[in-house]
């Protein structure tokens, strides 16, 4: 390869790499956005007499399955109960 066919394959990795990275920063300026938004709804949330930390605790068991907090739930009462809780 030629000095000119390097260079030229190199400014083409930088640019397709430029490119990778601006993407990137684009998609952590939204994510920034969402989470920013995210921390509005709460504050509503809130304001309106809302307990937010129960609400993220809704929400996180909103995403997992049946099941595994059925067993969860089984286990932690059993502890409590062996506890006298």
């Amino acid at each position: 390869m030629d000095d000119h066919q390097t260079q030229s394959s190199y400014r083409v990795t930088a640019d397709e790499l430029r490119q990778f990275i601006e993407r990137i920063e684009r998609l952590d300026m939204e994510k920034k956005d969402i989470a920013d938004q995210q921390k509005e709804v709460m504050a509503e949330a809130k304001g309106r007499g809302y307990d937010t930390k129960v609400m993220r605790k809704v929400i996180a068991l909103r995403k997992r399955d049946a099941n595994d907090i059925a067993e969860e739930e089984a286990v932690l009462d059993m502890y409590k109960e062996a506890l006298g809780m």
